[in-house]
């Protein structure tokens, strides 16, 4: 592609990226409210929730087939229409049974978007400046996380105009999907294996990566999950237990780009990466060893849960920096799609097991938890790195 071609593509996919998932958040709060407002219970609004992301479990694997039988511009002209439609849908009916069925294609799209996207611009960044690029996408992504919610807080979530936003941001990403250039057919398109078969080969090629993926979904999107309620037990009061998830957020924003950049400049390259993956593995372990001593300092909470968030998502983007400078095409498709499912992975893993251990033990067991898989995590990678350095010598 020629590099207008390419700064115009890039230029369509963080937009129409930005737009589908500032719909996308200020969606799922708005539909939660109105089931509540139906007075339908917690229990069915919580599984209506948690159909989304079983909707990306379930199809991320399958991404790669997708890719192949549709090529890359039509599978994300798809990811960003059915959302659409199905905001649509939303506004129209009020049938239950049907609103499901909505919400699992609506988070089988954003599963598709999430993994092709990412391997797009972490293979057609500008050469030296990956780092840059993927680590300002994720910043970008972890922004809409907090322009969703205010957006739909702004306009009010009483007021019907709030679903007729959503699907104008929905159909707008559609258009400037449109916009994206034709993309070169991936070279390896014809003979690569898709589907499960190309995750389990994914998985199996980098270990190493997807283990930095499960430690940055544990930490970044698992711990803020439940950061509420550790707020709430340390006897925080509502308001100051909300913000530990405003000092996670941030944390993610200001670290990824800078670590990103880092990595376009640190020599050695796979190993260089390697080396600060392990860095921040024990940024990581750090942090979580000071935990048991927020119970008598409270205010050493935000900054451990600031490095939480900065150090999870800067693993998970050094992993797609990664693998996306060693692949391309439908095998970058499927090492991205394996990567989305070790962080959803690692973040649901820590919501699960977090949140009986906050119940049961807070002071106790809820930071031996996190210490041990701090623990494991960072000798994981450092032995992975002492390994690597050994065949390089």
């Amino acid at each position: 592609m020629k590099p207008q071609q390419l700064r115009l593509g890039l230029f369509a996919i963080f937009a129409s990226t930005f737009l589908e998932l500032v719909g996308y958040f200020m969606l799922m709060p708005l539909l939660l409210l109105r089931l509540k407002g139906a007075e339908i219970s917690t229990t069915v609004a919580g599984l209506f929730a948690a159909t989304g992301w079983a909707g990306i479990f379930l199809f991320t694997p399958f991404a790669s087939w997708v890719t192949q039988q549709l090529g890359r511009r039509p599978t994300l002209w798809l990811s960003a229409a059915v959302p659409a439609a199905a905001a649509l849908g939303f506004a129209f009916t009020s049938n239950l049974v049907v609103w499901f069925v909505l919400q699992l294609l609506s988070g089988a799209a954003s599963g598709l978007r999430w993994v092709l996207s990412e391997a797009i611009v972490a293979e057609f960044s500008p050469p030296g400046q990956r780092g840059r690029y993927v680590g300002l996408f994720e910043t970008m992504v972890g922004a809409t996380f907090v322009v969703g919610p205010a957006l739909l807080a702004w306009v009010g979530p009483g007021q019907p105009a709030a679903v007729w936003l959503v699907l104008a941001l929905m159909v707008l990403g559609l258009a400037v999907s449109l916009l994206i250039p034709q993309v070169p057919a991936a070279e390896d398109a014809p003979h690569a294996r898709v589907g499960v078969a190309g995750v389990w080969m994914a998985l199996v090629r980098h270990p190493i990566i997807m283990l930095a993926g499960f430690l940055g979904g544990f930490f970044e999107s698992g711990i803020t999950s439940i950061l509420p309620l550790y707020g709430l037990a340390l006897g925080l009061g509502a308001g100051g237990a909300a913000l530990l998830v405003s000092a996670s957020g941030l944390g993610s924003a200001l670290m990824m780009l800078p670590v990103g950049m880092v990595a376009d400049r640190w020599h050695g390259g796979a190993e260089g990466r390697r080396r600060m993956m392990v860095l921040l593995a024990a940024l990581t372990l750090a942090a979580t060893c000071v935990l048991p001593f927020v119970a008598t300092i409270p205010w050493l909470a935000w900054p451990i849960v600031f490095l939480w968030g900065g150090a999870g998502g800067s693993l998970y983007t050094l992993a797609m920096i990664d693998i996306g400078s060693r692949e391309q095409g439908i095998t970058l498709v499927n090492s991205t799609a394996v990567l989305v499912l070790t962080y959803t992975f690692g973040g649901m893993a820590a919501s699960g097991s977090s949140g009986a251990l906050l119940e049961w033990s807070p002071l106790l067991g809820f930071p031996l938890l996190l210490a041990v898989v701090a623990a494991l995590g960072w000798f994981a990678l450092a032995r992975a790195g002492s390994r690597a350095g050994d065949k390089a010598g």
